[in-house]
């Protein structure tokens, strides 16, 4: 079997599905190659993740990651959020086939953008590595290093 039992279940059955209005908030991203697209959005209160939901356009691995990373900050502080890693959903998951990583990665990612979102939003500082992908056109996450 490719899956397992917990990607069919949130495949299945997702949590978190849909999207918070006035949400604290919001990370879309996309990865062009596969054609997933992920949308997290958060409510916040007292620097907790009360709330967070999804919608994602793709394939079963990427709902099943978006289900999962929801499930995994939910009562969270946001700063653990932020440390949600691709590898944590995975493993949450059960494992996922190797050509499917990158949905988990997507998820990680949304995550990230979504807590940005909400630091930008309400004028919190922080360190612009904590968002870094290593993508590093137009970044200055790196400068002065």
């Amino acid at each position: 079997m490719l899956y397992s039992e917990k990607v069919m279940d949130h495949f299945r059955n997702p949590r978190n599905v849909g999207e918070i209005e006035n949400a604290d908030g919001v990370g879309q991203v996309g990865n062009a190659k596969c054609g997933d697209i992920m949308r997290i959005t958060l409510k916040i209160d007292d620097g907790v993740v009360t709330d967070a939901k999804f919608a994602t356009f793709g394939c079963g691995s990427a709902i099943a990651t978006s289900s999962m990373a929801t499930e995994m900050i939910k009562g969270k502080p946001v700063e653990e959020a932020l440390e949600l890693s691709n590898q944590a959903v995975v493993e949450a998951l059960d494992g996922l086939p190797a050509h499917k990583l990158h949905c988990s990665v997507l998820a990680e990612e949304a995550v990230k953008a979504a807590v940005k979102d909400y630091y930008d939003k309400h004028g919190i500082t922080y360190d612009p590595k904590l968002f870094c992908n290593m993508d590093c056109e137009g970044c200055h996450a790196h400068d002065g290093e």
